[in-house]
């Protein structure tokens, strides 16, 4: 089994920034892509930003420039360092990771973690 654990969500007005993090743990033999995404009430599930074993990154247009995603390969941790958030950044952010193990490669998802944007 892989369990991710998300941190880092919270209240914060507009302009301001929070750092999330998700750590995965677990039968890991070695965690490929991993990424962000977030759901805001009534919408769809939507990508924020991944990061392949390699460090490169994609995002959603709406967030470059605000949001960088890292990882520490060693810690099994992907981060998402958000900056001038927007009232509309408010959602639950999720974490994925695409993991092998002796089950093979399936993907990962962590519980989610709230943030909101005040205007």
């Amino acid at each position: 089994q892989v369990q991710l654990v998300e941190s880092g969500g919270g209240l914060v007005q507009a302009g301001g920034s929070l750092r999330l993090s998700c750590a995965a743990s677990g039968s890991i033999f070695r965690i490929n892509a991993m990424g962000w995404y977030r759901q805001a009430p009534g919408k769809q599930r939507e990508l924020v930003a991944t990061i392949t074993r390699g460090g490169i990154t994609n995002y959603k247009d709406s967030v470059k420039g605000r949001f960088t995603i890292s990882r520490d390969n060693a810690k099994n941790t992907v981060y998402l360092q958000m900056n001038s958030l927007k009232p509309e950044d408010t959602a639950v952010f999720y974490c994925n990771a695409d993991v092998q193990n002796e089950q093979g490669v399936h993907d990962y998802w962590g519980q989610g973690t709230q943030v909101t944007v005040s205007s």
